[in-house]
């Protein structure tokens, strides 16, 4: 229990969280203040009734935040492998975590855990939102969203009734000139108001992608397999159904209710008619067998940094045009084969090949990530330059 403890708050000592925290901590203040000067709740009921629903907005928006933290997405188990040893064969295995990925379990590589249910991974909270946080995460975003919404609001008449005080005093509308700015309460004020819209404006978007998600009963990883079995489909014509949509209401009462827990055990689930456990795992496995087979093999015949903006060692278009992603840059040196299975303009993804070390069973690191196109030429390209060079020698050879 006193680690667990200790490992919550080591999660919330963190950049993301902390300027999260920070961000919740100075809108609230400063709406409090200004409020206290704009409507105050001791005048009458409807200046306590809009400081207590804005208390109480705040308040929840700072519950969830941490709730979504600190409770995690919930890890499988090391060396995870399912009850029946039949169903293994449609299960993906991962190396880092020595053991099968349950259904809609997915590996994080910066919690380095195969996580239930993997939505995506939010450095704000410091985790990744998964199984058993969806619904505190989708909580926070909304309460956010409301909260901010509010207090745009009151910043902003607090604002506007303190720049017009002389106004009012001139014309006799002593009742409206309780908002006292001073030059400190105008810059923080105006700050603040920013810091408002913009959480409404990112956060209220984060939010209704959430929403659609739960909705459709679908994370982030998951659109994307989606996305890549209709393209499937339509080469090979095998049908293909999305197991997970059982229907909106029954969908969103998986994740959101009262007490935003997760429904079931995050392993098995409830499917739609005609599928099973193991239906979206099997197109997982034939994309995964689609991807060996495109898969080819480079060289590289110039150094990679690792950088990602690279401009002094590869020019400024390969910065200019970068994987959209938050994938991993990898650092190559000349002679480093590469098998590589993404590709874009300036930019190739694939996986360093590495030999094990004689003497020892322990497996090496697996180095995958995204690397300069200009760094590298493909071994048949390679090898056929090669012959063509062999052949000019030889001819040169002759003629001499």
């Amino acid at each position: 229990m006193a680690l667990n403890l200790l490992g919550s708050v080591r999660r919330l000592l963190h950049w993301g969280p902390l300027i999260a925290i920070g961000i919740i901590k100075s809108i609230t203040i400063m709406t409090l203040y200004m409020n206290a000067m704009w409507w105050p709740a001791e005048r009458s009921f409807g200046g306590f009734l809009n400081q207590a629903i804005f208390v109480m907005l705040s308040a929840s928006t700072g519950f969830y935040f941490l709730a979504a933290s600190v409770t995690g997405p919930r890890f499988l188990p090391l060396k995870w492998r399912p009850k029946n040893k039949k169903d293994e064969s449609y299960l993906q295995y991962c190396d880092i975590c020595e053991g099968f990925k349950a259904p809609r379990s997915h590996h994080c590589r910066k919690c380095n855990r195969c996580v239930i249910k993997m939505d995506h991974h939010c450095p704000w909270i410091n985790n990744c939102v998964g199984w058993a946080n969806h619904g505190y995460f989708t909580s926070f975003l909304g309460f956010a969203v409301l909260g901010c919404l509010q207090a745009t609001v009151i910043l902003g008449a607090s604002l506007y009734v303190g720049l017009y005080r002389d106004w009012y005093l001139y014309y006799g509308h002593y009742s409206k000139v309780s908002v006292q700015l001073t030059v400190w309460s105008l810059v923080l004020c105006v700050f603040n108001i920013g810091l408002a819209i913009g959480v409404v404006i990112t956060v209220g978007a984060l939010f209704v992608y959430q929403m659609r998600a739960i909705l459709n009963n679908r994370t982030a990883i998951e659109d994307w397999i989606l996305e890549k079995a209709r393209y499937r489909q339509e080469r090979t014509n095998e049908p293909f159904v999305y197991p997970y949509d059982v229907g909106r209401w029954d969908n969103m009462k998986q994740v959101l209710n009262l007490t935003c827990t997760a429904a079931g055990n995050g392993v098995e689930w409830t499917v739609s008619e005609g599928c099973d456990q193991f239906t979206l795992t099997r197109e997982q496995l034939a994309q995964k067998h689609e991807k060996r087979a495109r898969t080819r093999t480079y060289t590289i015949i110039r150094p990679a940094t690792g950088s990602w903006f690279p401009c002094w060692s590869q020019g400024i278009k390969v910065c200019l045009s970068p994987p959209f992603t938050d994938e991993p840059r990898i650092r190559l040196d000349i002679g480093d084969v590469v098998h590589v299975t993404r590709w874009r303009k300036h930019w190739l993804f694939g996986e360093k090949h590495q030999t094990r070390p004689l003497g020892t069973e322990e497996k090496p690191k697996r180095v995958r990530g995204w690397f300069p196109r200009q760094c590298a030429v493909e071994l048949a390209e390679q090898d056929e330059a090669n012959e063509q060079q062999q052949f000019l020698n030889d001819e040169g050879k002759k003629i001499n």
